[in-house]
């Protein structure tokens, strides 16, 4: 294997792991000190509203709509993924959160790494490269900022059968602009050359982001409490996950990708699939400044497991969310992907992210004061309640 490396090498005495799947992060707390980041199963369950008085609450089922597709059917198996995240919490206890935390002085390092899983597929076909970059730093930056911190510095792998620079250039490009976005810098990388194992013309890409936050300014969901409110920021549109399913109702729905979204005649399925993900650090690290950790309780970066898997992590033992039923616009290309596939309410809950990048767990004095100040960039979706899981109102 021939290999061309650029930037700095780095020793380092932990690591943060993900699947191949992409939907069950574990990332690791390598803490001496007692805060750890307790693992959270992402199986979901069903509600236990011990003490919940409201009506009209309904959880996700799921129905017997024999013809539509599901995640499982097109080869990705969240349950799977999280097996595996419980096997190897036994090994490495304190596995769980959406990055690792390493203590540095009065500080935690915090580090995530992901990829852009099959929307990658969706850039060989559409030509579209200069996006996917962008895709890239977001996936390991959104994930850190959970934790409230700032990333510092990112770290790309780019491996191919033979290198294309031309190609590589549009790339690359696209993860400097991503790094701009997030206000890191990219310190270096891995291209690596592998003939017979890519496709001619095919890339994969990974990615590894690392950030720092103050110990007593970590957020980590410990002070979550009944009451508190879900602020969600709104998501570009599909992001970076869910595109196995979204490739297989694609393929029923005998539409191209140059053929009009259904009901937006000015966009394209190309350009409505490839749009990239949106970095959210400068947004949320904003929000942070101004209520700090007691007004903002816990962050979830909604990727895969959509809002099922992904809420319930930061929540501690015995907690749960209500979301509220068309408290956001839910962007058409969720619309089309459901109705093109077929595709149950309670699997589209569990696969994307339905217009919601991002939730805010916050108090209720603090969420009067985000979303004052945010404006139409944020919406008061939901609610924390005890019991567990996710329902909907």
């Amino acid at each position: 294997m021939n290999t061309t490396t650029f930037g700095s090498n780095l020793e380092t005495s932990k690591y943060t792991i993900k699947p191949s799947c992409r939907q069950s992060s574990y990332t690791s707390p390598f803490s001496a000190t007692t805060h750890k980041l307790s693992y959270l199963s992402k199986k979901p369950t069903n509600l236990s509203f011990r003490r919940h008085t409201k009506n009209g609450i309904s959880c996700v089922v799921k129905s017997n709509h024999e013809e539509g597709l599901t995640y499982k059917e097109a080869g990705v198996d969240i349950d799977a993924g999280s097996e595996l995240v419980r096997r190897i919490a036994k090994m490495a206890p304190g596995i769980g959160g959406f990055g690792g935390l390493f203590p540095l002085g009065d500080s935690y390092l915090v580090a995530g790494t992901d990829g852009v899983g099959t929307k990658l597929k969706l850039a060989f076909e559409t030509g579209i490269h200069d996006s996917i970059g962008i895709d890239l730093v977001a996936m390991s930056v959104n994930d850190i900022i959970t934790s409230g911190a700032k990333p510092l510095f990112f770290l790309d792998y780019y491996a191919t059968s033979r290198l294309d620079v031309d190609l590589a250039e549009k790339v690359i490009k696209g993860i400097v602009d991503g790094c701009q976005q997030s206000d890191c810098a990219l310190l270096g990388g891995e291209t690596a050359e592998m003939p017979d194992f890519y496709a001619e013309g095919e890339y994969d890409l990974s990615g590894f982001a690392v950030g720092i936050v103050k110990k007593e300014s970590v957020i980590n969901g410990k002070n979550i409490e009944v009451g508190d409110v879900l602020i969600g920021l709104p998501s570009s549109g599909v992001h970076s996950n869910g595109f196995s399913l979204v490739r297989r109702v694609l393929a029923r729905s005998g539409l191209s990708l140059k053929d009009k979204l259904p009901g937006e005649e000015s966009v394209t399925l190309a350009e409505a699939l490839m749009a990239p993900t949106v970095i959210y650090v400068k947004q949320v690290l904003d929000i942070i400044s101004k209520e700090g950790n007691k007004g903002i309780k816990g962050i979830a970066h909604i990727t895969g497991g959509g809002f099922t898997d992904n809420i319930p992590r930061v929540f501690p033992k015995g907690l749960g969310a209500l979301v509220y039923n068309d408290s956001w616009p839910v962007p058409p290309v969720f619309k089309w992907i459901q109705k093109a596939g077929g595709i149950e309410d309670g699997e589209m809950k569990r696969t994307f992210n339905m217009g919601i990048g991002m939730v805010l767990v916050v108090s209720k004095e603090a969420a009067e004061r985000v979303v004052k100040e945010e404006g139409g960039m944020v919406y008061r979706i939901g609610e924390v309640i005890s019991g567990d899981g996710v329902g909907y109102q």
